[in-house]
């Protein structure tokens, strides 16, 4: 019997095959698609205390996600974090583990926080209540990007540290990033009797993600285009 998480794991891998390898989307996705199958794996062996918040928090990130993917695809704005991924998705000079990070940081820079939100709206809880499924979930995205850093990265050499991608993800930590999205998730739970001041802050939240993303995808080169690779 299918679950949530199967439906969302099966959008994914539609979209996967729907795009170009290349296509920085398709990069970060292949990336989430890792970790949504891995939560998977630790509801069906029991590694989630509560499974049922678990599987309710992961589906509602994944939708946030899925939701901007549709919006850029019908022509829709989609939230400001996740914009530069969309507007640079094709462009050369951009690297694929840029693409990867990039996508992380809005994933988890905003919609995380407004996913805990979300879930515990559902579940009728407070965020205290989803800390132990928050922190297993974060602490799969921290192994995944330790593994994603050593796939994507430029393969060690003399030079590798004047590179510029060296010194441009030196800048971004996930650790930190989870950290802040812990906060502002617990900020807008207690604003939730405030709206419009919940739905200011949420604004600045996605504007400061879509800033880190827009510098995590500075162009560093232009290398020669692939085969079958049209930007």
């Amino acid at each position: 019997m299918d679950t949530p998480v199967d439906a969302v794991i099966s959008r994914m891998r539609a979209l996967d095959a729907s795009l170009h390898p290349r296509d920085g989307v398709a990069v970060f996705n292949r990336v989430y698609l890792a970790v949504t199958e891995a939560v998977d794996r630790y509801v069906d062996t029991g590694r989630f205390a509560d499974p049922h918040a678990a599987i309710t928090l992961d589906v509602r990130f994944a939708e946030r996600y899925l939701e901007a993917v549709e919006a850029a695809a019908g022509e829709r704005r989609p939230p400001a974090c996740w914009r530069p991924l969309f507007q640079f998705r094709r462009h050369p000079g951009v690297r694929p583990l840029q693409f990867a990070l990039a996508g992380i940081n809005a994933h988890i820079g905003h919609d995380l926080a407004l996913a805990v939100v979300d879930t515990c709206r559902t579940l009728d809880c407070a965020p205290a209540d989803l800390e132990d499924e928050f922190d297993a979930v974060g602490d799969l995205l921290v192994s995944l990007e330790e593994r994603i850093r050593e796939d994507l990265m430029p393969g060690p050499d003399l030079l590798q540290i004047a590179d510029p991608l060296t010194h441009l993800l030196g800048s971004w930590s996930l650790d930190r990033a989870r950290d802040a999205t812990w906060t502002a998730a617990r900020a807008l739970w207690a604003l939730r009797g405030l709206p419009d001041v919940a739905q200011e802050f949420t604004e600045h939240l996605d504007a400061a993600a879509g800033l880190a993303g827009r510098m995590l995808l500075t162009p560093l080169s232009e290398p020669p285009l692939r085969s079958g690779w049209t930007p």
